[in-house]
């Protein structure tokens, strides 16, 4: 197994390329399911789940072309689908469930395991399956599947009320969209979500030949085509990933380095920039990149953030704003009100010397002048990064296990850490 092998009290500077987006890129391959054409990516980041999301669409008969060194590939399904997703894939990751859509659109019938991925909490599809039902789909779970079946008549367009408790559904909206671009008639998505990845995997449909109104708004408009036949191939370049992009922008303001992240859409990272003015943390900005500056001298002040759907600030990003606050002069309250319970990194950066108690789905975190090295366990994606940049700021050495999860969602984080002059290793144990 993995480890990474940290520095810390390190300098870095530099600039740092932002490659396709893991939360866009997913579904838009779970997409090439709805047609039997050839569907051309570019800009398709070599991680961890783009692997696991090929290997389910192979099993369901697509063949893949890649070039990796390119970041380039050219899928195609097969004009007969095999319409059961395994448990032994699906268990890996959670977006793999967004075959289910596709599958039910294409073939009238899908055999979808319930998901795997990250462990911070209960993480529901009933939204998911509350769509599909509303489509016309039968839907009932046998042995840890979800079996799907749409009527004689194929599905049948809708109004859908996707939103929930804790704000819409990202997956949601994308699986039902997916099967509500085959079905017979309108289809109105109400509280769908308005991420930039929701529009990504929509211009991607209509290069298809999908008919698709209102992505990035809480009401999308689908008018299906109601023939399992009518989407075709298309070429499609994936967008740059705003979590990787904010990721390494976090770095640089904790270690008070001047790092550039390029390749980037700044406007998708507005509420993050809102709370590096208030942390007193400079940008500069350009039509495609974001550059931290350094502080002079100035401490990082003490910044409350609350996760909340896009535009608001993202869940994606709370665990490595919290490994910045560790260094803030004062005390920040850090509010999850996306997953409650995402806060696996918490007792790992304790390890580290921070100062944080939880209460609820708040932490409050109580800034130190020192944090020092020591060995500490990955449990998920974004709490794998948080880690690896409180090890940066450390003294000492800190070691870091089972970064398999951050290979899910990171390229090469090491290495790229590397060009900006962090020492960090990658290790086999």
């Amino acid at each position: 197994m993995d480890v990474f092998v940290v520095e810390g009290n390190a300098t870095i500077s530099g600039s740092v390329g932002i490659v396709g987006a893991k939360n866009s890129v997913l579904p838009i391959l779970a997409a090439s399911l709805l047609t039997s054409e050839p569907l051309e990516l570019e800009n398709v980041p070599a991680l961890a789940d783009v692997a696991t999301m090929l290997g389910i669409l192979s099993e369901l008969g697509s063949d893949v072309q890649r070039d990796v060194a390119k970041a380039r590939l050219s899928i195609c399904s097969a004009a007969t689908i095999e319409p059961t997703a395994p448990w032994e894939l699906v268990r890996k990751m959670r977006a793999s469930f967004e075959v289910l859509g596709p599958l039910l659109g294409r073939t009238g019938r899908a055999r979808v395991s319930f998901p795997g991925g990250c462990v911070f909490g209960l993480r529901p599809v009933d939204v998911h399956l509350k769509g599909l039902v509303a489509l016309g789909a039968n839907v009932r779970q046998e042995g840890g599947y979800v079996i799907a079946e749409a009527p004689r008549g194929g599905l049948r367009g809708a109004e859908i009320f996707l939103g929930t408790p804790f704000g819409s559904s990202v997956g949601a909206t994308r699986n039902v969209m997916m099967a509500a671009v085959l079905a017979h008639g309108r289809t109105v998505l109400q509280g769908a979500a308005c991420e930039p990845e929701i529009v990504d995997l929509t211009e991607c449909l209509v290069k298809m030949g999908a008919r698709i109104e209102g992505a990035g708004s809480p009401t999308i408009e689908i008018e299906g085509a109601g023939d399992r036949a009518a989407l075709g191939g298309a070429s499609h370049r994936v967008i740059p990933d705003r979590i990787e992009a904010g990721t390494f922008l976090v770095a640089g303001a904790l270690l008070d380095g001047r790092v550039r992240v390029e390749g980037c859409r700044p406007g998708h990272l507005a509420s993050l920039c809102d709370a590096f003015s208030r942390a007193g943390v400079a940008l500069e900005r350009g039509e495609d990149w974001l550059e931290v500056q350094p502080r002079g001298g100035e401490p990082l002040r003490p910044t409350d953030v609350t996760t909340q759907p896009y535009p608001g600030f993202p869940t994606d990003l709370q665990a490595q704003w919290m490994a910045l606050m560790c260094r803030a002069e004062g005390v920040s309250v850090v509010t999850e009100r996306i997953y409650s319970d995402r806060y696996m990194h918490l007792a790992e950066l304790l390890r580290l010397g921070a100062r944080i108690r939880r209460e609820g789905a708040t932490a409050v975190v109580e800034g130190t002048p020192t944090l020092s090295g020591a060995s500490v366990m990955a449990s998920d994606l974004r709490a794998s990064a948080a880690l690896v940049l409180a090890a940066l700021a450390a003294s000492g050495e800190t070691e870091i296990h089972r970064v398999y999860h951050i290979d899910r969602g990171y390229e090469r984080i090491e290495e790229r850490f590397r060009g900006l002059g962090a020492t960090i290793r990658r290790e086999q144990r």
